[in-house]
């Protein structure tokens, strides 16, 4: 019966997403890819190699993603995994095709959008929402990864999985960053508190494993075992599946998430959104992700001001940067939704997304921003009159979108590239644990308040919905159409700020990658401006708060994984200092 589902599962893959035509060339065939370098960027060195292996072998790039990302679920826990979810942009220049899958978390059939308040009516605490069972959805990476591999895979899952299994069998080393999240989140979180996960993170004394030490996961080899033998479908319909349920109905004391939540998972093939910015063509990903349009809105905001001028890295600069992330930020807390929410009976959810970045729109939002001084605060516009439609302004969202999350950015022989930005939403997911895998608590990326101000908040939270991201996974093209780069970040609601900023020191400041990730964080995720300690010194400081701005130092800790192709050939690679990933290259 397994393997029956398998083979409607993979139907279902490549029906749900269509055919994709080839663009030919002049003489009526498909143009000639001549092989090229290949790079792997990853946020752990296990996880890049095990993705230039796959490269090695003849794998394509999304055949590298799933060994990265299979990795990465093993060293990188606190961060991404199996069980978690996941958007993908996906390049081929023998195509000239840009597409992106959506692997996001659904909400089970048993949520309901007051799911998150207290008997009171108020929000519940964060921590009691994550923790419980209550906070994870059905995850999805694996169902995108599944479809991808349709389409654009060579390899085996057996062969892209070996890497993961050979370092959960033999064990890998705990990282400082990994003993130093187990640190904290048994401590000011609730880790010690979830019994497998605290069997695994921790030793006999209730002690996070030491830096160094050699941590082997034999559960997980089990479930890596079940992909190999039975393929993705077991982790909808299986063991797995199975084993995940019993873990979260057992913490949430009822049955949350049940065998049909994870037969109506289905992984989703979407438009990307792309503007033009500085003489490229930028693409990100569209809702349920607001990375993609909110990423957009900075930068087209910018072109409307003076800020190509502006001496890079000034002050004047970082403030009309800041300011148009006020606004981009300011719609996206209204607008950006799943998009079956955003639809209403007088406009479609891309009608949303088109008015969100029309240039009409933006010229009124931009001439808000004043040079001279910040507006501090600031509210969401009104785009739909723009394409002449009608509609009440819905409610502010209303959730936490703590940081965490991992990116990775790959380009194959043949010139394929993926830009993947993967997450299970907190600092290790719910901190419930099931066939050697952290859960996700994605569920609380919804609005804890599903009515604002007498509004209906798009976030809130519905069965068979998924919770909005800011996950901005990017890929950049030149104006011939040929692609220029590939980068992302983690770091909750503060990934769209990092993306803009990276992009602005590599387009507008002419920076190299590498020093374009080394810039400062400055970000407004939540209005006020948060700046990474220890980068700015009192002078500079005190040159942003010319402007008006409030600034908070805290620790701004990016995770930018890219690469830009130079025009003599050569790979500028990037690889943000503030984790523990790398950049690697083939011939």
């Amino acid at each position: 019966m397994l393997r029956n589902f398998t083979i409607c599962f993979l139907f279902c893959l490549t029906a749900c997403g269509g055919e994709q035509s080839a663009v030919l060339d002049t003489d009526g065939q498909a143009p000639t890819i001549e092989p090229s370098p290949y790079v792997v960027a990853a946020a752990h060195p296990l996880a890049a190699e095990a993705g230039l292996e796959m490269l090695a072998r003849g794998g394509t790039a999304v055949d590298a993603a799933i060994a990265v990302q299979a990795v990465l679920s093993l060293v990188e826990p606190q961060s991404s995994g199996l069980a978690g979810g996941a958007f993908m942009l996906h390049f081929d220049p023998a195509t000239n095709d840009l597409t992106s899958y959506d692997g996001r978390e659904i909400a089970p059939a048993s949520a309901s959008p007051d799911m998150f308040l207290k008997e009171d009516g108020s929000p519940m605490g964060f921590y009691d929402a994550v923790t419980g069972g209550r906070s994870v959805g059905v995850p999805g990476v694996i169902a995108m990864l599944a479809m991808a591999h349709e389409r654009h895979g060579n390899l085996d899952w057996e062969t892209l999985l070996e890497p993961a299994l050979r370092h959960a069998r033999d064990g890998f080393a705990v990282t400082p960053r990994l003993h130093e999240s187990i640190m904290r989140m048994a401590t000011r979180g609730r880790l010690a508190q979830s019994e497998k996960a605290a069997a695994y993170f921790l030793d006999a004394d209730g002690e996070p494993w030491p830096v160094g030490h050699v941590l082997k996961n034999p559960a997980y080899v089990t479930t890596l075992q079940y992909l190999i033998d039975e393929g993705p479908a077991v982790f909808y319909a299986g063991p797995v599946a199975d084993e995940i349920a019993l873990a979260v109905n057992e913490a949430a004391g009822v049955a949350t998430l049940t065998a049909d939540d994870f037969l109506a998972y289905e992984p989703l093939k979407r438009e990307p959104v792309c503007a033009k910015y500085a003489g490229k063509r930028i693409c990100s990903m569209a809702p349920p992700s607001s990375g993609g349009v909110t990423l957009l809105q900075i930068l087209l905001l910018l072109e409307q001001t003076d800020f190509a001028l502006q001496a890079p890295g000034s002050a004047t600069a970082w403030h009309l940067l800041l300011e148009a992330s006020r606004l981009a930020y300011a719609d996206r807390n209204i607008f950006l939704a799943d998009p079956v929410a955003m639809s209403s009976d007088t406009y479609s959810a891309d009608d949303l997304i088109q008015s969100l970045l029309l240039p009409a729109y933006l010229a009124e939002r931009s001439s808000l921003i004043k040079k001279d001084v910040s507006s501090i605060e600031v509210s969401a516009g009104d785009p739909i009159a723009y394409i002449g439609r009608e509609g009440r302004q819905p409610g502010q969202d209303a959730s936490p979108e703590p940081p965490s999350t991992s990116h990775f950015s790959i380009m194959d022989s043949q010139g394929r590239v993926v830009s993947m930005t993967t997450s299970v939403e907190f600092p290790f997911g719910s901190h419930l644990m099931a066939g050697g895998m952290i859960l996700n608590n994605q569920l609380t990326d919804f609005s804890f308040q599903p009515i604002r101000d007498g509004e209906p908040v798009l976030n809130a939270v519905a069965p068979g919905k998924r919770p909005r991201s800011s996950m901005s996974p990017v890929i950049i093209l030149n104006e011939d159409g040929t692609v220029y780069g590939a980068l992302g970040s983690p770091g909750g609601s503060a990934i769209i700020g990092y993306v803009a900023k990276t992009l602005v020191a590599l387009l507008n400041w002419n920076l190299t990658l590498q020093e374009a990730i080394d810039e400062p964080n400055i970000v407004v995720p939540r209005g006020g401006v948060l700046v990474e300690d220890d980068t700015l010194d009192e002078a500079r400081l005190a040159d942003l708060e010319v402007f008006g701005h409030t600034i908070q130092q805290q620790d701004l800790t990016s995770g930018i994984y890219g690469f830009v192709l130079n025009a003599d050939g050569g790979i500028d690679r990037g690889a943000d200092k503030r984790r523990e990933g790398v950049v690697l290259t083939g011939p």
